[in-house]
């Protein structure tokens, strides 16, 4: 069975900026890889000017995206709930979570104190 990882925004952007652990870490990924629809949306924000975007869009077709559907949006405000006001869950960062669950995968980022909520994450590396 192929392992999946859905990798968090924090992990791209590093990568985007060039960033040698993040483009090692990446791939040399033995599984595949996806990405929550919340992070096409926060990477999007990011985009400066249409070559950019143009740029982004070949990128992130190297991932399957998981789509944010009612029954997702429906968890995601749940666990945004529940783990909110003792861990500091944002709305985002609970979405991220369920999309991971939903896409029995484990998520790859570098806030593993933002997920309490999930069994496994993989933080990459230590940044300095």
């Amino acid at each position: 069975m192929v392992r999946r990882f859905l990798v968090d925004t924090d992990v791209l952007i590093e990568y985007l900026r060039g960033s040698a652990q993040a483009i090692r870490f990446l791939e040399g990924v033995e599984g595949s890889l996806c990405v929550s629809a919340i992070t096409v949306a926060e990477l999007y924000s990011g985009a400066k000017g249409e070559e950019e975007e143009t740029a982004l869009a070949q990128f992130l077709s190297a991932f399957e995206v998981i789509p944010v559907d009612e029954p997702l949006a429906v968890r995601g405000g749940l666990c945004r709930r529940d783990f909110g006001p003792r861990h500091g869950v944002g709305l985002a960062d609970a979405l991220v979570a369920v999309s991971a669950e939903d896409a029995d995968a484990v998520l790859v980022t570098f806030n593993k104190r933002h997920y309490p909520m999930l069994r496994e994450v993989i933080v990459p590396y230590h940044r300095k």
